[in-house]
């Protein structure tokens, strides 16, 4: 190699994650400031299947090294997280990039997460963009302390990049509908007296109310915790209705914090695991609704902000219950 070329690039690692249905995001992407080589790409998070847009993994580098540019001379105070949107009209796609301070081999680098959609789904990204956001943000703090014992990022990156993809995968599917047909929900009933038996409605939509229209829904029968899930987002606005989640027929979906209405199918046991500590870090308390048993459960208030004016804190004690 002549003295007149550049450095080679070092070789950026993917990971390929097998999402269920149209997931929206095109890449994930970790990058860092390189004192030598500039902005530099070190791992890609693509989903499998098909696409209604295609990056090649030399767009996807060319994009996120964008998101550094202009970040050498960053000045932030120590642990802050910095989050950039840009919409890339003539490459047509939209970037979400959290720029942070590391390290990496033992020297303080400028590093950036950061996520890559359609421009196309900018009106249906907007609505998700802080749920996003504020997951990410928590799982550079853990990647933070990961990387000052010399650990791999990657892998602690990884535990909230795949949640995220599967999160707008079934957002795109399953999301609740801006106009609610009152004929899908259980004020239309003929027989509400008896499908809501002892003010179990009543109650529902209560607590519902109580806790800032952050409701989940659990069941066996897909249909009945949809319908309860529908009478819910009534009482929601428009942009939360885009932030709620029907369940699914077949299977259910993980517990995603930060939605505010969403439907889940209990298991062939007739029980659904619910992940407490991803529960707590739920931006509202949470009201949980069994419509097989209805029991109407509410989770205390918070009583102690997390960064970022989120909620949270919440010492592991019994809630309200109303039965």
């Amino acid at each position: 190699m002549s003295s007149g070329c550049p450095p080679q690039s070092p070789a950026v690692a993917k990971s390929e994650v097998a999402v269920e249905g149209e997931c929206p995001l095109l890449a994930a992407t970790f990058a860092y400031w390189d004192n030598i080589l500039g902005p530099r790409v070190r791992h890609i998070w693509t989903p499998k299947g098909d696409q209604l847009m295609f990056l090649s993994d030399g767009e996807v580098t060319f994009l996120a090294n964008h998101t550094l540019n202009g970040e050498i001379l960053r000045s932030a105070e120590c642990g802050a997280v910095d989050v950039k949107f840009f919409v890339l009209a003539e490459k047509g796609v939209i970037i979400v990039s959290l720029i942070f301070d590391g390290e990496l081999k033992g020297d303080k680098n400028t590093c950036a997460l950061s996520i890559i959609l359609p421009q196309a789904e900018l009106a249906f990204y907007l609505p998700l963009h802080t749920i996003c956001v504020e997951r990410l943000k928590h799982v550079i703090r853990k990647g933070r302390i990961w990387m000052q014992k010399g650990y791999n990022i990657i892998s602690v990156l990884s535990l909230e990049i795949v949640p995220i993809m599967e999160l707008l995968a079934s957002m795109k599917s399953h999301s609740v509908p801006e106009d609610i047909n009152i004929k899908d929900t259980v004020l239309n009933d003929d027989d509400i007296g008896d499908s809501c038996h002892e003010d179990f409605l009543h109650k529902a939509i209560s607590s519902h109310l109580q806790t800032c229209g952050c409701s989940i829904v659990v069941g066996s029968n897909p249909e009945k915790v949809n319908k309860i899930a529908r009478t819910l987002c009534l009482f929601l606005t428009p942009e939360e209705r885009k932030c709620s989640r029907l369940c699914k027929a077949d299977s259910s979906f993980k517990y995603d914090t930060g939605l505010f209405v969403q439907g889940l199918l209990k298991d062939s046991t007739g029980s659904f695991v619910l992940p407490f500590r991803q529960v707590l870090y739920s931006p509202y308390p949470t009201t949980h609704i069994d419509v097989d048993i209805n029991t109407v459960k509410q989770m205390p208030p918070s009583e102690r902000p997390l960064e970022g004016g989120q909620r949270g804190g919440h010492r592991p004690r019994h809630g309200h219950s109303h039965r």
